[in-house]
């Protein structure tokens, strides 16, 4: 059964690249009416699940040896009791729709588009007691700052019906999805993801060893200046850093950082079934920089890896702060006070994408429908080299244990 959420209305969004031209806009057999919202998130999944996951690489290709099973030194035991106490909290029909094997393709099935027919147990159908219990897996794995901008994704999502008359049909505050990937276990592989409209999490566990990527945050509008949830705001912080590493630059380093500086269009690479993105490293390298700007920049990136518990956080960075040299800041636009931007955190470890979008489901309120603005963001976090979702882990773990 899906939930109520699903359009079967054809929706048109800016910037939606996983399907052909051709497929965006397809019609149902033999009629001139719109595919509905099952065919097409049917026919996304059939184009981005038609390569095996490779991951993202440069044209080198995969890089091995950067992910090692060891240990983290940081335990995972709270995540794992709040997992099972969450799947204890489900029906036997609502858990057996939400539970797959751990290496299911089921990991690569998001989508942050809001039409997409999602699997696992929603937000919007669990009792009270099932969202206490959704939202303690989430803190448990997340920091207080990772939680806190989940849940406020959500509530803007909310805000986002409201400025589309009211359409808690299309949109809203628990339309969401959770799925868990394996059994929550102490020494076996398992993973859980959240999935829904401008929130997408995949957060894979082994043993003591966390991947939390892809992660996909972001939101439409980024502040509610009206409405249920007035005031709420997200990635202000984010923004206004990545503006001020920019401006960090001298003249030389600016040139060699700046792709673009004209930003027309929305510039992510690697959101939904870009699992295989040949991506070569672009713009400034850390090597070229000063201490103070290698710094900022590691601040910078620690700003969205700082959405993992904080244990894990601090794992994370160290791996990123040991390929600094070969990290990379590339940047798209202007850089006044109120420009529309892009810009790229790139490494052997992680790929970091921030970008103002085009309107896409307030073009009616847009000053100019084609043209990105700061109300429309969107942010991808990677584990390129073969990573994302723990596979090189999970790749690792079954050539040391026979099944």
């Amino acid at each position: 059964m899906r939930t109520a959420h699903v359009s079967t209305a054809l929706i048109i969004l800016a910037g939606f690249a996983p399907l052909a031209a051709s497929a965006q806009q397809p019609k149902a057999k033999g009629q001139g009416a719109p595919a509905s919202a099952a065919e097409r998130s049917r026919q996304a999944e059939a184009a981005g699940l038609a390569e095996p996951f490779r991951g993202i690489a440069t044209t080198a290709g995969i890089e091995s040896g950067l992910f090692p099973i060891r240990a983290s030194g940081v335990t995972t035991e709270p995540v794992r009791v709040a997992a099972t106490a969450f799947l204890k909290a489900l029906t036997d029909e609502q858990r057996k729709r939400t539970t797959y094997p751990v290496g299911d393709d089921e990991w690569r099935k998001w989508m942050n588009q809001h039409f997409y027919v999602r699997q696992g147990v929603s937000f919007l159908e669990m009792s009270e007691a099932q969202r206490t219990a959704a939202f303690a897996l989430m803190r448990a794995s997340l920091s207080a700052k990772g939680l806190q901008l989940s849940q406020d994704i959500m509530k803007l999502n909310h805000t986002l019906g409201e400025l589309n008359n009211n359409d808690m049909v299309q949109y809203g505050q628990w339309l969401y999805h959770i799925t868990i990937m394996g059994e929550p276990s102490a020494d076996k592989p398992w993973g859980w993801q959240i999935d829904g409209h401008h929130l997408i999490i995949n957060y894979f566990v082994l043993r003591d060893q966390v991947v939390m990527s892809p992660t996909f945050v972001g939101s439409e509008p980024v502040t509610a200046h009206a409405g249920k949830f007035k005031g709420v705001t997200i990635l202000q912080e984010e923004q206004a850093a990545g503006l001020a590493m920019l401006r960090a630059l001298d003249p030389a380093q600016r040139k060699r950082a700046v792709l673009e500086v004209s930003k027309s269009g929305n510039h992510n690479l690697t959101e939904a079934w870009k699992d295989n993105v040949v991506l070569d490293y672009a713009g400034l390298p850390a090597a070229a920089l000063t201490p103070a700007q290698r710094e900022k920049l590691l601040k910078l990136a620690g700003l969205f890896i700082g959405n993992m518990d904080d244990g894990h956080a601090r794992v994370k960075m160290a791996e990123v702060r040991a390929h600094l040299d070969r990290t990379h800041f590339a940047w798209i636009g202007g850089d006044a006070d109120d420009s529309v931007f892009y810009f790229r955190i790139h490494s052997p470890v992680v790929l970091i994408e921030f970008d103002h979008q085009r309107p896409a489901n307030l073009r009616h309120l847009a000053k100019d429908p084609s043209a990105p603005n700061r109300e429309h963001i969107h942010v991808v976090i990677r584990t390129p080299n073969g990573n994302d979702y723990g596979k090189d882990l999970l790749r690792q773990h079954h050539a040391q244990v026979r099944h």
